[in-house]
């Protein structure tokens, strides 16, 4: 026995590979989404006056690119190197992140079945904030245009919330052109037109509530929302558990390696310990 090491891979290649092909997908997205975040602020002259992230009183949507590009960008990379060079400490950090993130979205899932009411608020609260900001971030334009149309709604609870808007409200000191209508994005689209008419919530707000109906949507983006998930409910709840299932797959292969080296680690060993006891005996006998 004397002379015998114990050989063996110290990880299974189908582990390590899978491990490390998941997250260059998962690295080279993070990449994509933190270069369209920069490209984005970038466009708008952020990158050359810092100051001005704290300008736009709403939601600038370019957060959400660059805080998901951030974190796929982290996660991808200690996933890439710590499989391809079995670097225990950063297949550690990518497990306890992937069980952290997991852990918060199971934790704000329960909360909002919970607290559903201070949801509500709070998505109204939301929605009003970023409707007073409308005209003053074109990519936060585009976001209130895009959930509008998607949802058929105007407003957070109905089109007369546009009055939080300086350049829509139905004041009398309001000069604007746009005084007492809505965005377009609010109006009842005609198939039939190919052109998008962007005057059309013109003085919508001024004809009685029957005939509102016909040029725009009356029905507020909260109860509308509300209404589509109830609507689909199956399909985001499979979208939840499929995120669910892409999370705890690497993680479990993660920890499969981990075992592993674990074992490899202890046969090796024990294999030392056999040797330098046959090394002794050989010793002591000569």
């Amino acid at each position: 026995m004397s002379g015998k090491h114990y050989k063996g891979p110290e990880v299974s290649c189908c582990i390590k590979y899978f491990i490390f092909g998941f997250n260059v997908i998962f690295w080279f997205l993070g990449i994509a989404f933190l270069g369209i975040g920069l490209w984005a602020w970038n466009e708008k002259g952020v990158l050359s006056n810092i100051s001005s992230i704290t300008d736009l009183g709403g939601f600038d949507p370019v957060w959400l690119f660059l805080v998901v590009g951030g974190v796929m960008f982290i996660l991808g990379f200690a996933g890439c190197i710590g499989a391809l060079r079995e670097n225990t400490f950063l297949l550690k950090f990518f497990s306890v992140f992937l069980g952290i993130i997991f852990f918060l979205e199971l934790t704000a899932g329960v909360l909002a079945f919970v607290f559903k009411d201070w949801i509500k608020d709070q998505l109204y609260f939301f929605i009003n904030n970023n409707i007073r900001a409308y005209r003053d971030d074109i990519d936060l334009q585009n976001l209130i245009d895009f959930t509008q149309e998607y949802w058929q709604c105007c407003g957070a609870f109905g089109a007369d919330d546009w009055n939080l808007n300086i350049y829509f409200n139905c004041t009398d000191s309001n000069a604007s052109r746009e005084r007492c209508g809505v965005p377009f994005s609010c109006c009842t689209k005609d198939p039939a037109e190919d052109v998008i008419n962007t005057q059309c919530g013109y003085d919508a707000r001024q004809k009685p509530e029957v005939d509102q109906q016909i040029v725009i949507y009356t029905k507020g983006c909260v109860p509308q929302f509300e209404k589509w998930l109830q609507d689909n409910l199956t399909i985001v709840a499979g979208i939840f558990i499929g995120i669910a299932l892409l999370q705890a797959h690497p993680k479990i292969h993660v920890e499969m390696q981990r075992t592993q080296n674990s074992k490899t680690n202890l046969k090796k060993s024990k294999v030392g310990e056999l040797t330098l006891s046959d090394y002794r005996l050989t010793t002591k006998l000569q």
